[in-house]
């Protein structure tokens, strides 16, 4: 197997526009790292440049400790699995998986063992005789893991592999992926725009925007400790709420008309912000009404929109007298929106009785809010 490490690895379309800038990153022997992003952010296009598909601009791509910059994608020893599964329809998916195998003349034996190996991995051994239209969305997906796998690589390279596939299926898929990662244990780069699946599946997460890495870490440490307002928004469903505040006094927290006290240990970097403004965020299972809030707890008074009922739990949409921060850390405040309009949201217990179109006081953790900078949106503390 191999490791991977890109560095200051950029692309610059004739047009001019910078899809990756600058990208550092090291994937360790063995590792299933995800990069992750909304559309645009560059995420395939370096996914593209580790494999070969796309030239460089500047910066190095090394495989095993050797830069393949000018390696032919044949030679670099990986094996991409792309979105649109590119089976051949007229072959069998004995066929398709050996496909490779043919092509470089393996002995009829070595690539019996090997395809049918490879089978048995992916649950295909009673599929081996089919053509690709006799099967599901998830089977030509596993038929194409197995093209890949055949190969032996160093390196797997997954783009988006389970996006067409319906929500039910992609959650089978995930953990279906996952054990066939650990089977193989080939390092791995996994490509998404869905953070859930990131969240998931990734041993480490790569956020990008823009073409620019905003974070690279475990899921867990994204979550509890987001580097800015973009990575806050992007990990977390439901998106944390963020609103303009100013830290007035020691340890309160002015949003709109009203205060937030904060715990001593709250963000140790916010004393420099004393009379200033900051960003603080909320996420939305912080927030606890009726049933399980505790009294001694902040308090913050919403008018409540509208409530998602999720069985385990519910969505409850309100409006607070407190301005909104877009994930870019630029107020969402555009003049467009009514008043009422929701501008936050919590994650309760379907028990806590909270209906729409009420006033309703929640209990704020305030030990786990986040704060960030107002103008650079990078976190503080």
């Amino acid at each position: 197997m191999a490791a991977i490490s890109l560095r200051e690895l950029t692309k610059v379309f004739a047009t001019g526009v910078t899809a990756v800038d600058q990208l550092d990153l090291d994937v360790d022997d063995g590792e299933f790292v995800v990069l992750v992003g909304p559309s645009g952010c560059g995420k395939t296009t370096a996914l593209r440049m580790v494999a070969g598909l796309e030239l460089i601009t500047s910066g190095t791509v090394s495989i095993g400790g050797r830069v393949v910059n000018d390696v032919s994608p044949r030679h670099r020893d990986v094996a991409m699995v792309f979105q649109n599964y590119a089976l051949y329809p007229h072959l069998t998916v004995y066929q398709n998986i050996g496909f490779s195998l043919s092509n470089q003349k393996v002995p009829r034996r070595e690539l019996d063992q090997r395809v049918r190996a490879a089978a048995a991995v992916l649950g295909l051994s009673d599929l081996l005789g089919r053509k690709p239209r006799h099967l599901s969305g998830g089977q030509r997906q596993r038929v194409a893991m197995g093209r890949a796998i055949v190969r032996s690589p160093s390196v797997f390279l997954m783009d988006e592999p389970l996006s067409n596939l319906d929500a039910k299926l992609r959650v089978q898929m995930r953990s279906e992926v996952l054990r066939v990662h650990r089977s193989v244990g080939a390092t791995t780069m996994y490509v998404t725009h869905d953070q859930v699946e990131a969240m998931t599946m990734g041993d480490r997460v790569a956020v990008l925007r823009a073409g620019v890495l905003q974070q690279y870490g475990t899921p867990q440490s994204l979550y509890a400790h987001p580097a800015n307002v973009f990575v806050a928004t992007f990990i977390g469903s439901p998106a944390m709420n963020l609103y303009e505040a100013a830290l007035e006094g020691p340890g309160t927290a002015v949003l709109g008309s009203q205060r937030l006290a904060l715990p001593v240990e709250a963000g140790p970097g916010l004393a420099a912000y004393q009379g200033r403004k900051i960003i603080v965020g909320i996420r939305p299972e912080d927030l606890s009404a009726g049933l399980g809030a505790e009294e001694a707890l902040p308090r913050l008074v919403a008018d409540v929109r509208m409530v998602e009922a999720l069985g385990s739990e519910q969505h409850a949409y309100f409006s607070v007298d407190a301005t909104p921060v877009g994930g870019s850390g630029e107020s969402a405040t555009d003049g467009i929106l009514a008043e009422s309009a929701p501008n936050g949201v919590a994650r309760l217990d379907p028990r806590a009785g909270v209906r729409a179109g009420t006033r309703v006081t929640f209990a704020v953790n305030a030990a786990r809010l986040h704060f960030f900078h107002p103008d650079t949106g990078r976190a503080i503390g």
